[in-house]
């Protein structure tokens, strides 16, 4: 990054490697291919022995030579340089207690330590180094501190722990070029965003007047530009070459990804505004989130209200291809709003447009009882109707609950320091991993809980986000997610009881043209068509909510939630019971010969992108599979969900205790029914617990008693100390 070709474009930094001999080149500082093991025959055992981490024979060494902890070769490498780029924990934290140099320089490229265990990503060495007196702003001869060459590697964790020693995050390497540069021409998408999270300048320029975006149309990755264009990156920047964004794209063949990102924060080709050409456009562009949360969920009432008229008024050569035609109008008029719409709501399953195609369903029902069902028989079953009325009226509060509750986000801390306390406390106890602590809302997350991306929270006691009320499921909201489900089976069959007595008090049409279906069939549907398609409608929905209901059966009889069920459970010793959830962050003993190499950027998710929880592109009978339940229904059904697998029947689930109890605990939980709930109160074996605050296992945490249990207040010590 530290000149540009002839078309004027950013190319990659030329430069020596990271340290050691042989030489280097920048590939190999950014790919991490440092040497790890092989040692020249001139060299001393003490170089080998702080490669692999033998404190005894290093000990051995010290005490029967002239060699110390501060031993230097010709290129000033010391042995603390060799264990902390080959994460030897044990090994560092020995030299240092023996007096290593913390801020020793050497190698070809003048590095530091800590530089070389950022390198390889080891955060536990790189953490261990910072907590005895290592400098995170020395630069090697490139330039580089250590948040820079931490940036190479895409490790977010690291970048995390390195944030929070108070480096300035817009801090430039030789070349003028930021952290924020180096992600965006890494193409590193999680480490951009917390670069901007972190208040990262997008207008800052390198010498040559290239700004962070001009560096992500380098590799071109969508979700960087993206991310740049939210934050307010200037589309229409000039390098000293006079070189724009868009001039840019041209000539390393970005272009694609560049109007990609372009067209989805509102812009056209050419970087301008779009303003939307249909009437009431200057409402939309004053709220675009709120016009479009409204519009999405009240759009499906005059849809399905447009469908069964046409379908049950007009014949059926006709019915089909027009309601077909409006299904068409509906969904093209849908698409022009959606491409103005915020990123995160292209896609109509990202809307509330299925909770509303369950709300204008509930309406319309609601409105033909009320209108043509009630009139025709609540003189002979008023009983009936009564039970309808309730079990409909609980399904809409239900409902309306499941959406506007809050689901039990886990509250965030208040503040930088209290951010770093969570991250020191973690370090001690070996769980800075993806599993204990999310970087987007930078919590220790507790036990059970999992962050929604589209609700861009942590929840406590995750169930599922279910698009049907547009809100997720947890701990505040699941027994009424449930009672919902229970109350609109029932309302559905009684609904259906009631429209056979309707349509069997109905008189018999004159005459009616039956052609396909049989004669009784068809007197029903001549008198009233559209009650009919109505009550088949209705009824159509037993299929999903049948196969949800089935499922919550089972998962609240075993303790477990739809996300355990189907990933696995976390049982809050650092691994859970399926290979979903392996930890890189077990609790280890340094000093123990047989220890484990303590976690790197090599088994870390977050840092390589391929981790556990990678999604792959699904399908469209697999999206809507997974939208109707049908994927956790079949792998429930036949056993095959991953905590009731093999694995699961070897290790038991900690959460349960006993099918009854275990039911006693859902359902008989104190907390309000028709009301809110503390946020993240549950019940556990008959003991009030808040899954908000619980980071071990039960048997661990002894019901809240242990050290796993934080109070919301638990980091009011250093509360004060905002930086």
């Amino acid at each position: 990054m530290s000149n540009a070709n002839s078309a004027g474009a950013p190319t990659q930094p030329s430069s020596k490697g990271m340290a050691a001999t042989p030489k280097l080149n920048s590939q190999d500082l950014e790919m991490g291919n440092l040497p790890g093991g092989d040692t020249s025959p001139n060299e001393p055992d003490i170089m080998q022995i702080a490669r692999v981490g033998d404190i005894p024979a290093m000990e051995k060494l010290f005490e029967s030579s002239d060699f110390d902890a501060t031993y230097t070769d010709d290129e000033g490498i010391t042995p603390l340089h060799w264990a902390s780029i080959n994460n030897q924990f044990a090994m560092c934290k020995f030299l240092i207690d023996k007096g290593a140099d913390m801020n020793k320089k050497g190698g070809d490229s003048i590095a530091t330590p800590l530089q070389w265990a950022a390198q390889r990503s080891n955060y536990y060495t790189v953490n261990l180094l910072l907590q005895h007196g290592a400098d995170p702003l020395a630069t090697d001869a490139q330039g580089y501190n250590t948040l820079h060459i931490s940036t190479f590697s895409g490790n977010v964790l690291l970048l995390v722990l390195l944030l929070h020693q108070g480096i300035p995050v817009d801090v430039a390497d030789a070349y003028g070029h930021t952290c924020l540069m180096w992600a965006a021409y890494k193409g590193f998408p999680q480490c951009v965003d917390l670069f901007l999270r972190w208040g990262a300048s997008v207008h800052a320029t390198d010498e040559q007047g290239f700004t962070a975006l001009h560096w992500a149309l380098v590799k071109g990755s969508p979700q960087c530009i993206l991310k740049l264009l939210e934050y307010g990156s200037d589309r229409f920047a000039k390098t000293e070459t006079g070189k724009t964004p868009a001039i840019t794209a041209k000539d390393l063949n970005t272009v694609n990804a560049w109007q990609r990102a372009l067209k989805e924060c509102g812009y056209d080709e050419d970087g301008h505004a779009v303003t939307p050409w249909w009437p009431g456009s200057s409402f939309f562009l004053k709220d675009k989130r709120g016009f479009m949360n409204k519009f999405l969920f009240l759009l499906p009432i005059p849809l399905l209200f447009m469908e069964m008229t046409i379908m049950a008024h007009l014949p059926i050569f006709l019915s089909v291809p027009v309601a077909l035609a409006v299904g068409f109008g509906f969904q093209w008029m849908t698409n022009q709003i959606l491409e103005y719409a915020p990123p995160d709501m292209r896609h109509l399953h990202k809307t509330p447009w299925l909770a509303g195609i369950f709300a204008a369903s509930l309406f319309l029902v609601g409105m033909g009882w009320l209108l043509s069902v009630l009139p025709g028989t609540f003189s002979t079953h008023p009983l009936l109707n009564f039970a309808f009325i309730i079990f409909y009226s609980l399904t809409g509060y239900f409902y309306a609950a499941c959406m506007v509750f809050d689901p039990g986000y886990v509250p965030k801390l208040n503040g930088i320091a209290e951010q770093k306390a969570a991250i020191d406390e973690l370090m001690s106890l070996w769980k800075f991993d993806e599993s204990n602590f999310c970087v987007t809302c930078m919590i220790r997350t507790p036990l059970r809980s999992k962050h929604c991306r589209r609700c861009q929270r942590c929840v406590a006691k995750h169930d599922h986000h279910c698009p049907w009320v547009n809100n997720c499921v947890g701990v505040n909201n699941h027994r009424h997610f449930f009672l919902y489900l229970i109350n609109l089976v029932f309302g559905i069959l009684l609904f259906d009881w009631l429209l056979y007595y309707y349509f069997s008090g109905l008189p018999k049409p004159d005459s009616a043209n039956c052609l396909l279906l049989a004669e009784s069939i068809c007197d029903v549907i001549s008198v009233d068509p559209y009650t009919v398609l109505l009550g088949l409608w209705t009824t159509l929905q037993l299929t999903w909510v049948g196969m949800l209901i089935f499922v919550q059966f089972i998962q609240v009889a075993r303790a477990m939630t739809t996300y355990e069920n189907m990933y696995g459970i976390q049982d809050g010793t650092g691994s859970s019971i399926t290979s979903a959830f392996t930890s890189t962050g077990a609790p280890l003993d340094p000093n123990h010969p047989d220890a484990p190499v303590p976690p790197s950027a090599a088994a870390d998710p977050l840092g390589t992108g391929r981790g556990a929880h990678a999604h792959k592109h699904k399908s469209f009978l697999q999206q809507w599979g997974r939208l109707l339940g049908v994927d956790t229904f079949i792998e429930t059904a036949t056993g095959r969900g991953a905590a009731t697998g093999q694995k699961m029947r070897k290790k038991r689930n900690p959460y349960s205790k006993g099918l009854v109890q275990n039911c006693r605990d859902f359902w008989c939980d104190p907390a309000p029914i028709f009301g809110r709930r503390e946020t993240g109160d549950a019940m556990l074996n008959g003991d009030k617990i808040n899954y908000t605050e619980i980071y071990e296992s039960p048997a661990a945490m002894n019901l809240g008693l242990g050290s796993g249990r934080r109070g919301r207040d638990g980091y009011e010590g250093v509360a004060g100390e905002e930086v």
